[in-house]
């Protein structure tokens, strides 16, 4: 089984999965592309997607940007698979096959080329009237990376009628309602994997709905005391993962940091615990170790963003053309119609532009669309930066309906209420 989330509700999780099933269902960042366009990220002006004006190469010779090589062993694999299935794109097995690798390597590499590759390697089975279950989870997990969690979860429960006991399907059900804020049915998803997945998926699975919906504590509890005994890799990131966000939001920044540090001990590439570990340090007032951690890392555009907010609180020099590089992305991915970047674009605007207004705009219209805890917080600090108190009502009534336990948005909400 693989476990995945969207941008905070659950971390990545990669567990043994055979091909016929969903790999890592919730990562979301922007819709797949299948050319390398990505050489106009460095070269679009930042603005509303009317104004942005795309660059012209002078020539077919000119070079846009450079493409990471396919050199190790995973990516010759990768290679062999897509040449196969170009060979026989009806071969149902092999298009599975090739679609899980291409989603695990835009996961892992947080590039969201390889998304549009997947769709391609499975379009054909895609598009049937009746899709094999298979099919039916991968186009789940691209929805998903779409935030179509609408279309996403039509795909899941169409599995569940089919196969009620598909472990995989009643979890990235379970994460797309705490994506959209249903943490109890969230949790109720939860409690069907106790008879269908390890203690530990089930465990971490209900302890991040339950901490969000007034059960912290409890939760943490849970989940720290089912830990011991498993040997498993990625059960542990996520657990761990999840141990240390569920502290942080308590205010008990000494575990975090004991869970945050657990993890990263596995040394296992994983860009949600590189940025849910860099936002625990930027709290805490650390951006020199944000920047040790990031400055080589900045192909993701999480990672970039961090590293630009540790560098602009040291007065790093380097913090401009970082801030350029990220407004740059950002009207690459408008003019190509993509609004999934709404909560980085929000950050971006707040506290690297310092436009709140804009700012505001962008987390509310991110708020829409999903309810993790860092979409109020965005929400909730626009608006006392730009002095908006009404903007903020509809969260904080949401918060107190969810009882979400967590020191920074409890903190927020006593400044927005002193205004």
């Amino acid at each position: 089984m693989r476990i995945g989330r969207n941008n905070g509700f659950f971390k990545p999780l990669r567990l043994l999965l055979s091909v016929t099933t969903l790999s890592n269902p919730c990562l979301n960042k922007n819709r797949p592309y299948f050319l390398a366009v990505a050489g106009l990220l460095g070269l679009l002006v930042f603005g509303n997607a009317s104004q942005a004006a795309p660059y012209l190469p002078s020539s077919a010779n000119e070079v846009l940007e450079r493409l990471p090589t396919l050199a190790n062993g995973s990516d010759q694999e990768l290679r062999k698979l897509r040449l196969s299935l170009n060979n026989d794109p009806q071969n149902l097995a092999l298009a599975i096959r090739t679609t899980n690798t291409l989603i695990e390597k835009a996961r892992a590499d947080a590039d969201p080329r390889y998304y549009g590759y997947a769709e391609a390697a499975v379009r054909y089975w895609w598009k049937q009237p009746q899709p094999p279950s298979a099919v039916l989870m991968l186009r789940a997990t691209i929805r998903q990376h779409r935030h179509d969690f609408d279309g996403a979860l039509a795909d899941v429960h169409e599995v569940l009628a089919e196969e009620p006991r598909n472990a995989q399907a009643w979890l990235t059900q379970a994460v797309i309602q705490g994506v959209k804020g249903d943490y109890g049915l969230a949790l109720n998803s939860c409690m069907v994997l106790k008879r269908l997945s390890s203690r530990l998926i089930a465990a971490t699975c209900a302890a991040n709905a339950a901490s969000l919906s007034g059960k912290a504590k409890p939760a943490y509890q849970l989940l720290k005391d089912t830990l011991p005994g498993t040997t498993e890799v990625q059960e542990q990131l996520w657990a761990l993962t999840a141990l240390a966000e569920i502290a942080a939001r308590l205010g008990d920044s000494g575990a975090a940091e004991t869970h945050y540090l657990q993890a990263l001990a596995f040394k296992q590439r994983d860009v949600y615990l590189l940025s849910a570990y860099t936002d625990f340090l930027l709290d805490q007032n650390r951006p020199d170790q944000v920047v040790a951690l990031l400055k080589d890392d900045t192909r993701a555009d999480g990672l970039l963003l961090r590293l630009a907010l540790a560098e602009q609180m040291l007065g790093s020099a380097n913090s401009a053309q970082h801030i350029e590089e990220l407004k740059a992305r950002m009207a690459a991915y408008r003019l190509r119609g993509d609004n999934i970047h709404q909560r980085e674009e929000a950050r971006i605007n707040l506290a690297l532009l310092k436009q709140p207004k804009e700012a505001l705009r962008l987390a509310l219209l991110n708020w829409e669309v999903q309810r993790e805890p860092w979409d109020a917080r965005l929400v909730l600090e626009a608006a006392l930066a730009a002095d908006d108190f009404n903007a903020a009502k509809p969260v904080i009534a949401w918060l107190a309906r969810s009882k979400m336990e967590d020191k920074v948005l409890q903190q927020l909400m006593e400044k927005l209420e002193q205004r």
